[in-house]
């Protein structure tokens, strides 16, 4: 049996997604930029993939940016909002615990001589709203709060959090990678204050590459990429079409029957948390003091003493079960997790921890396999630990 719960790193594409980005490719291959027919046809493509998720968000079609992914995202609102806005101050705000794709951006500014803030988090991932206020400043222009954790599946109040941010300093934006979030959680950005924010395609059944930046109106943004001018100048290149229209029938397959994919999500998350707590020497972070639903429903991280990661994951994927160590993206930087440590989890634990994460196509039968799987290769790997 083959169980795949590796699916914060990324997705089996819905079968959906790839008839049409298959169309595009083989039939509908025109340029968008061209004025023929087969240009226009490509161009609609793209039309119809800003409603399908113009809708979902409530905003208008100019407040999307299509990038390649979280990563280009991540860049584009960082960077392009602090070089757009660096009269106004060389400031920026971000946690302890964010994606690689917001850290090493920042790690870039402050090279340029930008100033960054890294919040601590409490022992379930959150920040605090007193915390983000006491690192407020009249010169803070950018403040950038992931709105789940892909590792441990913390979720921030995003609407408590924005509204510190502008109370406190009307011109400070604020930045949120909902990479993990989005298709977990209705979102609408000017609800929650959110003035940018980040979606991947891959995480939610669309095709790798594809990914958009949400705007809002009037927000300072200088582009990274110079070219040819596409998208209103902000992101030059000729667009990926197959990729695009694919992110739009991902997104709007999401949201169909939206809320019982999420109430299966968290049924399987139960079943995998209470199965894995009933096993002698694992603890599951990040959870702590907290009910489920106050919890991302698909990312699970759990400890198993003893036993380092790299090992069980190799022995699991053995059995067909396959799941990861961490960010997917953490495997080119292979010190020990940020995340993990920011939460307080003690040393021994740091390289003892796995992450796994559920899709809307995970069943409880594959839950109960990766359980038992778990429970069987527990006593035999403990025999091998070098005392």
């Amino acid at each position: 049996m083959e169980v795949y719960l590796d699916n914060a790193a990324t997705t089996r594409i819905f079968p959906e997604v790839r008839e049409r980005m298959v169309q595009v490719m083989e039939e509908d291959y025109g340029n968008p930029s061209s004025k023929h027919t087969k240009g226009m046809e490509a161009e609609n493509y793209i039309r119809e993939a800003k409603e399908q998720i113009r809708k979902q968000l409530k905003c208008e079609a100019k407040e999307l940016i299509f990038t390649s992914g979280g990563t280009e995202s991540n860049n584009q609102a960082l960077i392009g909002a602090a070089m757009a806005n660096k009269r106004a101050g060389k400031h920026m705000i971000t946690t302890r615990i964010e994606h690689a794709s917001v850290h090493e951006p920042l790690a870039f500014l402050e090279e340029q001589g930008y100033e960054v803030t890294y919040l601590p988090v409490n022992a379930q991932g959150k920040v605090e709203p007193e915390v983000l206020a006491r690192a407020m400043r009249e010169d803070t222009v950018l403040v950038s709060i992931m709105y789940v954790n892909n590792e441990i599946g913390s979720v921030q109040d995003i609407g408590q959090l924005s509204a510190v941010v502008h109370e406190t300093n009307p011109r400070t934006l604020f930045h949120v990678d909902a990479i993990q979030a989005f298709g977990k959680y209705q979102i609408v950005p000017k609800r929650l204050g959110i003035d940018l924010m980040s979606v991947s395609g891959h995480k939610i059944h669309g095709p790798k590459g594809s990914g958009f930046l949400y705007v809002r109106n009037g927000t300072k943004l200088r582009p990274i990429l110079f070219g040819g001018g596409q998208q209103q100048g902000m992101r030059s290149g000729t667009e990926n079409v197959p990729a695009i229209a694919g992110l739009g029938e991902a997104v709007q397959l999401i949201y169909t029957d939206h809320a019982a994919k999420v109430e299966r999500l968290y049924a399987r998350k139960q079943q995998l948390i209470q199965g894995l707590q009933s096993l002698e020497g694992v603890r599951v972070q990040g959870i702590a003091g907290m009910e489920l639903r106050e919890t991302a429903p698909h990312i699970v991280s759990a400890s198993f003493a003893g036993i380092r990661s790299e090992v069980m994951l190799h022995a699991l994927a053995e059995r067909g079960v396959f799941v990861s160590s961490g960010s997917a993206c953490s495997s080119n930087h292979p010190e020990l997790s940020g995340t993990l440590q920011a939460i307080g989890v003690e040393d021994a634990l740091l390289d003892a921890t796995l992450r796994f994460s559920l899709s809307v196509t995970s069943t409880a039968e594959e839950v109960d396999y990766a359980i038992r799987q778990v429970a069987e290769l527990l006593p035999v790997l403990r025999r091998f630990v070098r005392h």
